[in-house]
């Protein structure tokens, strides 16, 4: 008999940032009231369904995201650091500042790889590690994991055969979606993707940048 188990990647919600910061792995960043109102709709839309484990990357706004989840199913939050964000040499910078600063273009000449963060294929085999933890913890059944943008849409990019260099602007990995593969087995049957709370994502906003001295 096969073993249909469900693996949903789920990216944090919306997060306080006014002053539109690329904040990485840094500390102190949380959910804004938007963002918590995410969190409450992906466990509404989870409801029901057959949810038996739950991991988080151990960030504060996947954390805050993975608490509604938890609470609806009754379950422990199983901190994980391989869900965490992608290490990127420009965390702390206001976005788009990079590109207006001489000094960061040594950073930027390997698109593929990246030259300016965690490798992309570092990146695929940690989250891949942790989706072998998650069914071996929710086989027959499905498992939430809670992550980041880019861990989550290279994942995604691996699983699908594509390539992992890519345009950041065209990433199919929206706040508080869901990234979802169903495996038969071991073999990855089906990817699948969904917005529970896409009526409550807001336009970006542009930001001043500071340049570095």
């Amino acid at each position: 008999m096969t073993d249909t188990t469900v693996v949903h990647l789920l990216r944090h919600g919306e997060v306080h940032n006014p002053q539109g910061v690329l904040y990485g792995r840094l500390p102190g960043y949380h959910l804004s009231e938007n963002g918590r109102a995410m969190a409450e709709v992906v466990a509404k839309a989870l409801a029901g369904r057959d949810v038996v484990a739950l991991f988080s990357s151990p960030l504060e706004r996947a954390q805050e995201t993975a608490a509604p989840v938890a609470q609806a199913f009754d379950l422990e939050i199983r901190t994980d650091e391989r869900l965490t964000e992608a290490a990127n040499v420009f965390q702390g910078v206001v976005l788009g500042g990079m590109f207006r600063v001489p000094a960061s273009y040594r950073h930027l000449w390997n698109p593929a790889r990246p030259s300016w963060g965690e490798p992309y294929i570092d990146v695929v085999q940690r989250m891949r590690s942790a989706v072998v933890t998650a069914r071996a913890a929710a086989r027959g059944h499905e498992v939430v994991l809670v992550s980041h943008q880019l861990p989550i849409w290279i994942l995604r990019l691996a699983a699908e055969r594509r390539r992992l260099w890519h345009d950041p602007r065209r990433r199919q990995c929206g706040l508080a979606s869901l990234t979802t593969l169903t495996f038969e087995d071991d073999r990855l049957a089906s990817v699948g993707y969904s917005e529970p709370a896409g009526a409550l994502i807001k336009p970006p906003k542009l930001h001043k940048t500071t340049r570095r001295r």
